[in-house]
């Protein structure tokens, strides 16, 4: 199955064209523009330079969150229409699993992805490598990185949120901290492909019309709403 799987979770917009799991075409924007300045020409250029048009594509995946609140509206409304009119499956994957997936457990049996939340806070969440998959060990949740709960085995930390935060997490957690190298740290579109396929082989997906963004935590705008922000 030939998928098209999108990530619009972070600063950067990343779009994959992918066959049974594997990358075709991989490509990547980063600017201080709005994702929806350039999603679209970027689908169509990654369709392009797969050789792949878009009524082959058997499925559709997209990261869902957390991340950025705008980013992922974005992201997940587009390929939702895209889906839609193509009577295609859609897998939406969490993001700090596509963070994590990519990762090897050669270095350590857990790893924790972490995504800068911005406010001094980070989105976290820890994996365990079992039989060369990792198993959510601590569900996605967001608060000050030495919120992430210390372990006496050695944990593999990787994303930006932990790049950023690298000291105090090295402080935290001592020796049992590792770190990812740079190339690891950013989220890969063909890490969303493959779990998107993971999904589709199994017969899995989420309903178009209904499937959301997880956010986690709560809008600025929301919160003025509620009187906890001015």
């Amino acid at each position: 199955m030939k998928i098209l799987a999108v990530d619009t979770s972070t600063r950067t917009c990343g779009v994959c064209v992918a066959d049974h799991g594997l990358p075709v075409c991989e490509l990547y924007i980063t600017s201080g523009q709005t994702h929806s300045r350039h999603l679209m020409d970027t689908i169509a250029r990654s369709l392009e330079l797969s050789g792949v048009a878009l009524d082959e594509i058997g499925g559709f995946a997209v990261t869902r969150g957390p991340g950025s609140f705008t980013g992922l509206r974005i992201g997940i409304s587009t390929v939702k229409g895209l889906a839609y009119a193509a009577g295609k499956p859609l897998a939406g994957v969490p993001s700090l699993e596509a963070l994590a997936q990519p990762v090897t457990g050669e270095v350590a049996p857990r790893v924790c992805a972490v995504i800068d939340a911005r406010k001094s806070e980070v989105y976290f969440a820890v994996y365990r490598f079992e039989t060369g998959r990792i198993v959510e060990e601590i569900a996605p949740r967001v608060g000050p990185p030495d919120a992430i709960q210390k372990s006496d085995e050695r944990t593999l930390f990787v994303g930006d949120g932990a790049l950023l935060y690298e000291e105090a997490l090295r402080y935290r957690h001592g020796k049992n901290a590792v770190f990812a190298p740079p190339e690891l740290n950013g989220l890969r579109a063909s890490a969303v492909a493959r779990l998107g396929a993971e999904r589709f082989e199994k017969g899995d997906s989420d309903p178009v019309e209904t499937m959301a963004p997880l956010y986690i935590r709560k809008s600025d705008a929301e919160l003025a709403r509620e009187g906890q922000i001015r």
